[in-house]
């Protein structure tokens, strides 16, 4: 069983080994663990003992630092050789045995030398729980280690810092936020990656941290800091990681699966390794064949506890095309047309879809169900932006490594025009970033096939054009209109049926055809039940008479200037001539929508 390759690892390798940075920060799944083979014997281990153990070469001093804890050197000789290092750099020697001469011929005996080897081994011991000093001493040890007396550095060897939770030791905060000793520590660091001689010197610095977006904006944005993206773990890992965990188990305690360890390792998509762990531990634990609905509970827990609740949810509707009423050429075009290029990949698929329509026209049913048809993950999108200073940035990151962890996903986003913003230059910079960073998504090649975007909204007009072009949901524009002929007639059936069993006959479908004008959906679902809570009271059954006669005492609400306008809003922006209600209309026809837009506007609709 071979063990994966990590291809972050080489990347940080080439930028750091080719000087085109000094200093890197790791982003991304920095949390999880990562496969290390040492004495033939192969474990996970966390990030930063990764890092240790990859990148344990002579030709370097290793240093780790994290916020509660020490400067550590990963080899303990090497605290030596930067102790001497000091000496003599303090001291302006190039050799220990001149320096210690140096200091006893000041006349002060031995407390120069004292002084000197103390303050180096009292600030080591004061970096704990002191970030700001422990900056400062990895920042002086750098201009030690690239010191040169009578042209020889100081130290042989360069040294590779690696500072653990950059971000809560670098916060990203209004300056009025900060602290003094906050501030400080901020301009440390950006005088030690900005100096000039540690840029082109052969030292490094590796933070860690989640997201760029936490550190600090004056470090993040500085150009001498490259970033490198450690992704969620693939098929491949995830299926090395169970070959793994069950091999150090012994006979009796192997995970039992409900299939192969190949089907676990498609369907355990969007997990860290620590979190496949829990659920093979679990499954270890209870002597019980791991399923399916386990498998896939466990991945909808793990990325609502990455995203938030109040951010995504799984949908699971309970309702497929059969129980939607009416929409029957809708309901071919989506069967026919839009599931294969949904279930589709590579350059045959599509980015997504826009579906538009008047308010209580029934677009989120139908195309709920259609969700329903799709044999793949869908997710609704609620809300990614977050009232917090840089954690919308954050839960973007977030969110696009479990679309890329994911084989297949389906984005679904209702009420899309309050979920995007714009990109103009009255829009936040927080919105416009926001919305630009989904729109580069939506049109990457890269997720295409995989990743899709279905945008549900009554006010199409309000999406920005870059989200309406093709290439992304502008590939096509469905509008969901309200029902007429035989799909109106289906409706009238619907609603009466609960109190009138034998259905309608023509003369009273034609009747209550008049009585229910300029109805939709969902008013036909409102009728539907108020007659049937009026026949529960009279035994069940209605006449056609009290039918009517509560149609008739039935208001409809003062909207209908504002569905008319986005009706005519769907039917300009529809991309598919088979789906507007005359598929034969003509130039002239859509510039009478448009006049009658440019009507409504000037009173005030929109």
């Amino acid at each position: 069983m071979s063990t994966p390759t990590h291809s972050f690892l080489k990347q940080a390798g080439r930028i750091l080994n080719s000087g085109q940075a000094r200093t890197l920060v790791l982003t991304g799944n920095i949390y999880d663990l990562f496969s290390l083979s040492e004495n033939q014997q192969e474990d996970y281990v966390p990030l930063v003992s990764f890092l240790s153990a990859s990148w344990n070469l002579p030709e370097l001093i290793l240093i780790a630092y994290e916020l509660n804890g020490p400067i550590r050197f990963v080899r303990e000789s090497d605290s030596d050789k930067v102790r001497d290092a000091w000496l003599r750099w303090r001291a302006g020697c190039d050799s220990n045995e001149l320096a210690i001469k140096r200091m006893l011929a000041k006349g002060k005996e031995a407390s120069e030398l004292e002084r000197v080897v103390l303050t180096y081994d009292d600030s080591l011991r004061g970096t704990i729980n002191n970030p700001t000093l422990a900056l400062e001493l990895l920042r002086q040890m750098c201009l030690c280690s690239r010191t040169t007396i009578n042209g020889e550095k100081l130290l042989k060897e360069n040294l590779l810092i690696l500072v653990e939770g950059a971000d809560l030791i670098l916060p990203d905060s209004p300056i009025h936020g900060l602290s003094d000793i906050d501030r400080q520590r901020i301009s440390i660091c950006h005088d030690w990656f900005s100096d000039p001689s540690f840029v082109n010197g052969g030292d490094s610095v590796v933070l860690i941290a989640e997201s760029r977006s936490l550190l600090h904006h004056r470090i993040a944005r500085l150009p001498q800091l490259l970033e490198v993206e450690i992704p969620a773990p693939d098929e491949a890992v995830r299926r090395h990681f169970i070959r793994w965990f069950n091999d150090r188990s012994p006979g009796e305690a192997k995970v039992r699966l409900w299939s192969t360890e190949e089907e676990l390792s498609k369907f355990t998509a969007g997990l860290s390794l620590h979190a496949l762990m829990q659920l093979l531990k679990g499954a270890r634990h209870e002597k019980k064949t791991l399923n399916l609905d386990e498998v896939v509970a466990k991945v909808e827990e793990f990325i609502k506890s990455q995203l938030g609740e109040d951010i995504v949810e799984f949908k699971k509707p309970a309702h497929t095309f059969d129980d939607v009423i009416g929409f029957r050429r809708l309901k071919d075009f989506l069967k026919n047309e839009l599931l294969p290029r949904f279930q589709a990949s590579g350059s045959d698929a599509i980015s997504g879809a826009a579906v538009c329509g008047p308010i209580g026209g029934g677009k989120t049913f139908v195309f709920e169900a259609l969700a329903a048809e799709l044999d793949m993950v869908v997710l609704v999108l609620k809300n990614i932006r977050s009232q917090w200073f840089g954690q919308t940035d954050v839960i973007f990151e977030r969110l696009k490594r479990v679309l890329n962890a994911l084989a297949k996903v389906l984005i679904f986003v209702d009420e899309a025009d309050t979920q995007f913003g714009g990109v103009g230059a009255d829009t936040h910079e927080t919105e416009r970033r926001l919305t630009g960073k989904l729109q580069a998504m939506m049109s990457d090649p890269q997720l295409r096939g995989r990743v899709f975007w279905l945008l549900v909204t009554a006010r199409i007009h309000l999406l920005s054009p870059d989200l309406r072009r093709p290439g992304r949901v502008g590939d096509l524009i469905i509008p969901t209109l309200d029902p007429e002929g035989s799909d109106r007639e289906e409706f009238l059936q619907w609603t009466v049926k609960p109190v009138l069993s034998e259905g309608l006959s023509a003369d009273q479908l034609k009747q209550l055809d008049q009585a229910t004008r300029g109805y939709s959906a969902a008013s036909f679902a409102s009728l539907r039940s108020e007659l049937k809570a009026k026949g529960k009271r009279s035994g069940g059954k209605l006449s056609f008479d009290q039918i009517l006669q509560l149609i008739a005492d039935y208001l409809s609400p003062a909207i209908e200037e504002t569905r008319r306008y986005q009706t005519l809003q769907a039917l300009v922006n529809c991309t598919r001539r088979s789906l507007l209600p005359d598929p034969n209309v003509t130039q002239d026809g859509r510039q009478r929508w448009e006049e009658e837009l440019r009507k409504l506007e000037a009173k005030g609709v929109k």
